[in-house]
C-alpha cells in the first residue's frame, strides 16, 4: 500500500459516503438532544437528565471526531498512517471526556444527597421521559447501521462511535425509570442514585476507547 493514498473501491466509497450521513444525522440528533435535555435537567434539577444531556455532548464531540476522521478518508488524500492516528487521537479524546462525565455524575450524586436535598420538579421531567423515549427507540436502529458500515470498512473509529450510541440507548432506560419512580412516587433521592448507575456503562467505554479496544458484540 501506498504511503501516499489509500486506494478506494467503489464499494469502499459508498460505504464512506453512508458513514458520513450516519454522522451527520447524530450531529444534528445530539444537538438536539444534548440541548433539550440540559435545559430541562436545569430547570427541574433533575441530575440524570442532566448526566444524559452531558452524554449527548460526549457523544456530539465523538461524531465531530469522527467526522474529521471520515473526511480524511473520503477525500482521497488519506493515507494509513495518518487514518490510524486520528482513529487513536478520537479514541483517547472521547475515552478521557467519558471519564469527566463519571465525576461529573459522582460529585453531583454526592452533592444532591448530602448536601444539599435536590427536589425534582416532576412536571418539567415529564418531558425529559419523552426524550429518554425517543432514544431508547432511535439510538440502537443508529447503532445497528454504524455497526453494519463500520465492518464493511473495518474502522475501530466508527464501531467506537456505534458503540457511544448503544451505550445512550441503555442510558435512556435509566433515565426513564428514574424520572418515572421520582415522578410517580415523589422519591426525591432516587434521582441522585439512579444517575450512579450511570457510571459502570461510563467506565467500561471510557476505558475501552482509551486503550483502543472496541466490543461491539
Amino acid at each position: 500500500m501506498s504511503a501516499t493514498a489509500i486506494a478506494f473501491s467503489p464499494d469502499r466509497r459508498a460505504d464512506v459516503h453512508v458513514a458520513l450521513w450516519l454522522t451527520y444525522i447524530t450531529l444534528g440528533w445530539m444537538t438536539i438532544e444534548g440541548a433539550a435535555s440540559l435545559l430541562l435537567g436545569w430547570a427541574s434539577q433533575s441530575l440524570l437528565l442532566e448526566a444524559f444531556g452531558i452524554d449527548s455532548l460526549v457523544e456530539l464531540f465523538s461524531a465531530g471526531v469522527l467526522l474529521w476522521r471520515l473526511k480524511v478518508e473520503a477525500s482521497g488524500l488519506a493515507n494509513e498512517m495518518r487514518v490510524e492516528a486520528v482513529e487513536r487521537r478520537a479514541a483517547r479524546w472521547v475515552g478521557y471526556s467519558l471519564y469527566a462525565l463519571v465525576a461529573y455524575v459522582i460529585f453531583n450524586s454526592a452533592y444532591g444527597l448530602f448536601v444539599v436535598e435536590r427536589v425534582t420538579d416532576t412536571h418539567e421531567s415529564a418531558w425529559g421521559i419523552v426524550i429518554g423515549l425517543i432514544a431508547k427507540v432511535g439510538m440502537p436502529i443508529l447503532a445497528g447501521y454504524k455497526l453494519r458500515v463500520a465492518a464493511r470498512l473495518n474502522s475501530r473509529a466508527l464501531r467506537a462511535d456505534a458503540m457511544e450510541a448503544i451505550t445512550c440507548g441503555y442510558l435512556s432506560i435509566v433515565l426513564i425509570a428514574g424520572l418515572a419512580a421520582t415522578r410517580l412516587f415523589g422519591w426525591w433521592w432516587l434521582d441522585s442514585v439512579a444517575a450512579l448507575a450511570l457510571i459502570p456503562f461510563l467506565v467500561k467505554e471510557a476505558r475501552a476507547a482509551i486503550r483502543g479496544e472496541c466490543d461491539c458484540c
